[in-house]
């Protein structure tokens, strides 16, 4: 297995390796979980794999997951599929910045996200290093976050484009979940910024330290949430990534975030992910 490093950031393209091997090589499949750890999301091209072979490499990591509002395969739970088709016009929405699933008690660990098919050009993702951006914070930012905690929702995500009825049974279903807004990654021990798309707003943002009267809580919370963010949106925390058919991405979800560019209307983009279960931030 060769390891190419793609930015100075985060990512690194895997060569030399078919992920059906990795199925029964314990070896080699710590390397590849160790360089997972080092860049934080992989990727591989030519990975002519059946959906079984995607689910059993995938569980060499933890359990897995459905998703209660994207289909799963029905022979192969906890594969979920992505598609997008030009005869499903209101299905066109796609994406922001996010870490998957946040809205969980214990969002996932990553994914392993393979292209069935995509359009001759268009439909990038792209990922963000999260504990750079966490890293490069000023000191004083910093300070102001630390003990912040953050509510995720998928009810004003994934639920906002539903009817009242059905929404409310989501997040019955599935509360909000709260976070800590700087989690410590379990392996690494280091800080990463965890808040994105799914996060609604602060719940201990105002106390005395940090608002002189009520008004200031609203405006202040709300700017510093958007400002934390918006680190993300920073090119030198990221990498971009083009798909072809059989082109596989392995991410850390615990210190990344990505984003699926909408750009590529009106052609099939095909994605199956298999995403992991996580453990609760602290």
């Amino acid at each position: 297995m060769k390891v190419e490093q793609l930015t100075c950031s985060i990512g690194a393209e895997l060569t030399g390796v078919h992920l059906a091997d990795a199925i029964r090589d314990d070896r080699l499949f710590a390397d590849i979980r160790a360089a997972l750890l080092e860049h934080r999301v992989l990727f591989l091209r030519d990975q002519d794999i059946t959906r079984a072979e995607h689910v059993a490499f995938a569980r060499r990591f933890g359990e897995l997951e459905d998703h209660p509002v994207a289909g799963s395969d029905p022979e192969h739970p906890g594969l979920v599929r992505i598609y997008k088709n030009p005869e499903q016009p209101n299905d066109r929405y796609e994406n922001a910045w996010h870490a998957d699933a946040t809205w969980r008690e214990a969002p996932q660990f990553g994914a392993v996200l393979r292209c069935v098919e995509c359009p001759p050009v268009g439909g990038d993702t792209m990922w963000a290093n999260m504990a750079l951006a966490y890293e490069k914070l000023p000191g004083h930012v910093k300070a102001q976050i630390a003990g912040l905690r953050a509510r995720h929702s998928i009810e004003a995500s994934f639920g906002a484009a539903m009817p009242v009825e059905k929404r409310l049974a989501l997040k019955a279903q599935y509360p909000d979940a709260e976070h800590p807004v700087v989690r410590t990654h379990p392996e690494t021990g280091e800080k990463v910024l965890f808040v994105s798309a799914f996060t609604t707003h602060f719940t201990n943002y105002h106390t005395p330290e940090r608002v002189r009267y009520g008004q200031d809580a609203n405006p202040g919370a709300g700017d510093l949430l958007r400002y934390l963010m918006s680190q993300a949106y920073i090119p030198e925390y990221q990498v971009r990534w083009r798909w072809k058919p059989n082109s596989v991405a392995i991410w850390d979800n615990r210190s990344t975030q990505h984003y699926a560019v909408m750009d590529y209307p009106p052609c099939h983009r095909k994605m199956e992910r298999a995403g992991i279960i996580g453990d609760k931030p602290y």
